[in-house]
């Protein structure tokens, strides 16, 4: 049954198969040494194997150390070896005396060949750093081969780099609107925008910002949660969902109800903490202009645009559920969040409504503190809808502009400038767009009797007061802008306004003058001007009886008005002639009547 084992007996094994066919190895390495290297690494064949080992590893490394050697390097090493052999043949009648300055000589010689090897070296990476723009045959194959967003993203930086130096790294020849334009074309391809918005955003960011920006928005921002201060404190909320396996940490020195969260282990809607209505979920940009608004005990409180109710719920929650706060929305669907969440985190003092925005002054008005969360084309959040991207032009953002402009009039119209403690409005949008911020609040300024005050936030960058042809009012400055590669936040922009009278300035269109060249004004009341002279109640509404005099330049006036103007001057029936005249069936139905009468 086979062979017995005996552990006494140690049988000596020789070398095996793959020991024997290496036999010989030694001599092949034999063949890579110089006469120098003999000297330095002579071995025996007879050597242990750690020797051996060791050996080859000397070799090896010498073998790759000079075929790593660049062209210009042994180019170098040829002429340093050709220096040193003419130097001996004029040193040869020399004596021994001067040897010591021979050796010093050839260190000197030395170091200098080393010099210029690193000065070949350096001029070379230098020719190879220099951007040069593609020339049209290479724009050519670019199109026709795949695309390598490798080398289109070093291209980007290495643009960047020319255009913030562009008096010593341009390439001779070549205009500020060609590098531009690359850069554009690179950015669409490499992040996937449009052209529209690219051309934007350059407008916007200085170049060295601009990638940072648009790397910021490749990367979703970290989940925030608001605690409930109602229910619980932040620190007993801290715990149990730290004890429940969630990472997390506080959400910075600004916010004393903020968390941000890392990761966690279970599903941050669904725990008890949340269907208890312990915290909200909520960004924290969100956080702004709630504490912009500062809210205090007892106001009243309006929410234009209140969907999905992190707001409304923060409001009441710092006005400790006292006063009352009307939340409102224009779309019917979206309420349903809102109520949902006053009823978990277990707010009591808001009321939802219905309405449009623009007519909400019709409604209701006299609020202490109102909050326009505008809507908006979304660039400030594109890391949440990358769908922004291409999806935005012009005409979109155009669009936004005239609803802000008109949202924040009647917002302005809602506020109660006699308010003991309030009479503000908080103006804010998720957008970075300077036709959505700046140039509707600047439009404010001009249609209301309102001003710009402090938003009580520390950081975050200030508000534009000028855009390229654009000059906008200098309390500007007092605005806040955040953005994702500052401020690791969603794109936001938040201003405070200061309603200051009640009265809405308004000044009458006069004959052969347009609505812009009227300046605007404080006026008490509409009251039309007839040749310098005012008139009240029925007076002003009694037509001005024409002289044989005043004709002619009444009709010059005709000429050069407008065609509304014109039309407004011909001549319309009276009230009194369109009731004494007759129709034709009245006038059928008295001549039956007289007939009737003849008869009888």
């Amino acid at each position: 049954m086979g062979r017995k084992l005996d552990p006494a007996n140690k049988v000596k094994r020789g070398p095996g198969r793959k020991a024997k066919k290496q036999q010989g190895a030694e001599t092949e390495l034999a063949k890579f040494f110089t006469e120098g290297d003999h000297d330095v690494l002579y071995f025996k064949i007879s050597c242990r194997k750690i020797y051996l080992h060791v050996f080859v590893y000397k070799i090896l490394s010498l073998f790759l150390f000079h075929m790593q050697l660049l062209p210009i390097e042994r180019a170098a090493k040829k002429e340093k070896k050709l220096k040193k052999t003419m130097a001996l043949d004029e040193d040869d009648d020399d004596e021994e005396d001067d040897d010591d300055d021979d050796d010093d000589d050839e260190d000197a010689k030395a170091s200098d060949s080393d010099m210029d090897e690193q000065d070949t070296v350096q001029a070379n990476i230098d020719e190879m750093d220099t951007f040069r723009l593609p020339g049209a045959e290479e724009r050519e194959k670019e199109g026709l081969l795949p695309l390598d967003l490798k080398t289109i993203h070093q291209r980007i930086k290495d643009n960047v780099d020319v255009l913030c130096n562009f008096s010593t790294k341009r390439e001779p020849g070549k205009d500020r609107s060609d590098y531009l334009s690359l850069l554009k074309k690179d950015l669409c391809t490499y992040y996937s925008y449009n052209t529209f918005l690219i051309q934007k955003l350059m407008d916007l960011f200085p170049l060295s910002e601009l990638v940072d920006f648009l790397e910021a928005n490749e990367i979703h921002r970290p989940v925030t949660i608001r605690t409930n201060t109602l229910k619980t404190r932040r620190r007993d909320l801290a715990q149990a969902l730290i004890n429940r396996g969630v990472n997390l940490d506080p959400l910075g020195k600004w916010s004393k109800v903020g968390l941000v969260i890392y990761d966690s282990s279970v599903p941050i809607g669904a725990t008890p903490e949340y269907l208890a209505g312990h915290y909200m979920l909520q960004g924290a940009s969100s956080f702004l202009p709630v504490m912009a608004l500062s809210p205090q005990e007892g106001e009243s409180v309006l929410d234009m645009s209140s969907a999905p109710g992190g707001k409304t719920t923060y409001i009441a929650q710092l006005m400790r559920n006292t006063g009352v706060i009307v939340a409102n929305d224009a779309n019917a669907e979206r309420l349903k969040s809102v109520v949902g969440n006053i009823h978990r985190l277990g707010v009591t003092n808001t009321v939802v409504c219905n309405y449009d925005g623009r007519q909400f002054p019709k409604v209701m008005g006299g609020f202490d503190r109102v909050l326009l969360d505008a809507p908006c084309s979304g660039t400030g959040v594109i890391a949440k809808d990358p769908a922004v991207k291409t999806s935005k032009d012009e005409a979109d953002i155009q669009r936004s502009a005239h609803l802000q402009k008109e949202l924040i009039l009647s917002a302005i119209d809602s506020v109660n400038a006699d308010s003991p403690s309030g009479g503000y409005l908080i103006y804010c949008t998720c957008s970075i767009m300077v036709e959505e911020n700046e140039w509707v609040v600047d439009y404010a300024l001009k249609k209301r009797n309102v001003k710009l005050v402090p938003t009580g936030l520390d950081f975050g960058n200030e508000g534009f007061t000028r855009f390229k042809e654009r000059r906008f009012h200098p309390t500007l400055r007092l605005t806040r802008r955040f953005y994702p590669h500052s401020h690791n936040m969603d794109g936001f922009f938040v201003a405070k306004l200061k309603k200051f009278s009640n009265i809405i300035p308004t000044v009458p269109a006069e004959k052969g003058k347009s609505k812009k060249d009227i300046p605007a004004g404080p006026k008490k009341a509409k009251i039309p001007k007839m040749d310098g002279k005012t008139k009240k109640g029925s007076e002003a509404k009694k037509p001005a009886v024409k002289t044989a005099d005043d004709t002619k330049p009444l009709k010059a006036e005709k000429k050069e008005g407008s065609r509304f103007e014109k039309k407004q001057g011909k001549k319309r029936k009276t009230p009194r002639e369109a009731k004494n005249r007759m129709g034709k069936n009245k006038f059928r139905k008295l001549k039956h009547m007289l007939q009737k009468q003849e008869r009888e």
